[in-house]
């Protein structure tokens, strides 16, 4: 699906009334006043829907479960400037089910986009699941076949970190300390993105009681989940401190920690050793001629976050701390502890540019096989995937993203906010999507009739 723009001016439609308001594409704010346009057929081109049809050059993104319906603690970015055509990027809970159920349209959105061949991505700041498994659910819910591969959770990225980025050399091989969920299910789910070495807070204290004063409070509980620690490693002992024989390359949160006091301390040993080695303390801690006063100058493992989300709505009526409250109390410890250190670490999950990233290379390599693109072939002009539509219920998280995303591809990302969910539509929301409409069904249509194309009613 996609959003046709013209002359600079962004087309909103207000699904309860069938009439579509215009305001300038730049403000991003609602006119006290808007004006209307007599009918959404003025904006197409001259060309026939078929000619249109042809150029199969958009997609859509779903958000697709829970998110946070409060803002993220995240800097501002500018919008994107304008750029060119588009792909649908969807979210789950309050955009395709509202708790565990259907919302109207879903199932209507994702078969029609199934069989024009439209490209699709489920993009959702959950996760500590497979996303087979996810996926097998929404199957069985929505009634509609679905690829693991077009489903994005907040640590879906983490698979790029097997072969290495920009930033990070490969961690294939490399000891990973995963953290967060239940259970050690998140374990499981980075040895199926290929991490070899994983290890869990629960093998340490397993191996090491003493490394956490109270580990024997909660001994059963760890008893249960842990594995010996990878080669080498100690015996299980009561040394203290333990022996600099187990060295972590990296630190993923996968999840919603359960136990925050081990993971903080656990953590900030880490952070605070010499290259990883846990037990030890750097000499480079507290040296004022390096930067950060030689804070994580030291080949520490490298710090990741899958999901910024401070709070999330849960069954308790009042708000839950999420991933991000562990961020901010891992911070504030890190800053009692150091002196005001900054910590260094990167976040993944949306509204963050790396989310947006990785879910326009699905939708690519989506793209590619629905419409029988060879790799590498020359495709011209209509090849390009031009437009992604993020379909979304969350102002401060799906239209913020979306907003701010500048794609390296030069891809044009448009912001799509749903009434089903977070947002409710009774007053105007924190951060200006380019539209707002009352549902799925009604987001997929107004994107697919703004490209040109004709979508027939029943």
């Amino acid at each position: 699906m996609a959003v046709v723009l013209s002359h600079g001016r962004v087309l909103s439609f207000k699904a309860t009334s069938g009439l579509v308001l215009e305001r300038p594409l730049m403000s991003r704010t609602f006119w006290p006043s808007p004006t209307r346009r007599p009918h959404r057929r003025a904006l197409q081109t001259a060309a026939t829907p078929n000619q249109h049809r042809k150029k199969n050059d958009f997609a859509f993104a779903f958000e697709s479960v829970p998110p946070s319906p409060f803002c993220p603690q995240t800097p501002y970015c500018p919008p994107d400037p304008p750029l060119t055509p588009p792909s649908p990027s969807l979210s789950i809970d309050g955009v395709l089910l509202r708790s565990a159920q259907p919302l109207p349209g879903a199932t209507r959105a994702l078969q029609y986009l199934q069989a024009q061949r439209i490209p699709f991505v489920l993009l959702t700041n959950g996760g500590g699941k497979p996303e087979a498994a996810r996926v097998a659910e929404l199957t069985h819910r929505l009634g509609v076949p679905l690829d693991p591969g077009l489903f994005v959770q907040s640590h879906t990225p983490f698979a790029d970190l097997v072969h290495g980025t920009a930033r990070q050399p490969p961690l294939r091989d490399a000891c990973v300390l995963v953290t967060g969920g239940h259970g050690d299910r998140c374990r499981r789910v980075a040895e199926d993105y290929g991490f070899t070495r994983v290890i869990t807070p629960a093998d340490i204290v397993a191996a090491h009681p003493t490394i956490w004063p109270f580990a024997h409070d909660f001994q059963t509980h760890y008893a249960a989940q842990a594995r010996p620690l990878p080669s080498p490693h100690p015996t299980p002992s009561t040394i203290t401190p333990p022996p600099p024989d187990l060295k972590v390359d990296a630190i993923l949160i996968f999840n919603d920690p359960r136990d925050w006091a081990l993971d903080t301390q656990l953590l900030l040993d880490l952070l605070l050793s010499h290259r990883g080695h846990l037990g030890t303390v750097s000499a480079r801690n507290g040296d004022a001629a390096l930067p950060n006063r030689g804070y994580q100058q030291d080949g520490q493992p490298a710090l990741y976050f899958s999901n910024p989300d401070l709070l999330f709505a849960a069954a308790w009526p009042l708000p839950r701390l999420g991933q991000g409250a562990f961020h901010a109390a891992l911070r504030g410890v890190w800053g009692a502890v150091t002196g005001g250190a900054e910590l260094r670490c990167r976040v993944f999950g949306k509204p963050h540019a790396v989310a947006y990233e990785f879910a326009e290379r699905r939708l690519e390599a989506h793209r590619a096989a629905v419409l029988g693109l060879g790799k590498g072939e020359k495709r011209g002009d209509g090849g390009k995937l031009k437009r992604v539509y993020m379909v979304g219920d969350n102002p401060a998280s799906d239209i913020l993203g979306a907003n701010a995303f500048e794609s390296p591809q030069g891809t044009e990302w448009r912001s799509v906010l749903v009434r089903s969910g977070v947002y409710g539509g009774e007053r105007p929301p924190a951060v200006v999507p380019d539209v707002v409409v009352d549902g799925v069904w009604e987001a997929v249509r107004w994107g697919v009739e703004s490209e040109g194309w004709e979508v027939e009613d029943g």
